[in-house]
């Protein structure tokens, strides 16, 4: 049986050459936790192209954005242009309104000075008629080419008048036109005389006398005022 030291010694040989049979490893250290790519990570250059197609997808967005914003500054200079346009309207209006309330406020003189006028208007009107003698009943054609001459020779042999001087007229003819004439309804003569007396004469004379006969026909003197 070997000693102990002898023993020892042949431990330790075999140690040795088990140590020594075995091919030696390198120890490596872990490496941390942040340092190592994950598989989860996309590659630099995937990353990159994504990076440039959302930077190319905003600037897209943005032209588009740029030709809204265009659109809208249009629109609105346009509705600018409208708005002017309707002041200038409204402002017109205004105007057109205020010298209409100014016409309607001066109707009430407007209407008092046609009064006025109308009462001057008829008072010449009337003036001017009452130099007038109509004549009714006298035939057609009696009067023949010189009807003045007939109408002085009816006053005075007929309406028995005497003036002095002798009647004169403004005018004298008859009243209507001719188609209309038939010999149950001659067209009446009006005289203008020339002087207010004469006129005035041969009233007074018709109204005191009345109707006269020609040839079997009523004649009647008088005045007509249409006003």
């Amino acid at each position: 049986m070997p000693n102990g030291k002898a023993a020892g010694k042949h431990s330790c040989l075999l140690l040795f050459s088990e140590a020594t049979a075995q091919p030696k490893t390198m120890t490596t250290q872990a490496a941390p936790p942040g340092l190592v790519p994950s598989s989860a990570d996309p590659p630099p250059l995937e990353a990159a192209d994504r990076i440039l197609q959302e930077i190319t997808s905003v600037g897209r967005r943005l032209e588009v954005m740029d030709l809204k914003i265009t659109d809208l500054t249009v629109a609105s200079s346009s509705i600018c242009t409208d708005i002017a346009s309707f002041r200038e309207t409204v402002t017109n209006m205004d105007q057109r309104l205020t010298t209409v309330e100014d016409q309607v406020a001066a109707i009430p003189d407007q209407e008092e000075e046609l009064r006025s006028l109308r009462a001057k208007i008829t008072d010449l009107e009337d003036r001017s008629r009452r130099d007038n003698v109509h004549f009714f009943g006298v035939l057609e054609q009696k009067e023949g080419s010189d009807i003045k001459a007939f109408l002085k020779s009816l006053l005075t042999d007929h309406f028995s008048i005497e003036f002095s001087p002798p009647p004169e007229f403004q005018r004298v003819h008859r009243i209507g036109p001719p188609h209309k004439a038939s010999a149950s309804k001659p067209r009446p003569i009006i005289a203008c005389f020339l002087r207010h007396e004469q006129a005035h004469q041969v009233i007074s004379a018709a109204k005191t006398q009345g109707p006269v006969s020609l040839e079997e026909h009523e004649i009647r003197a008088g005045q007509i005022f249409l006003g």
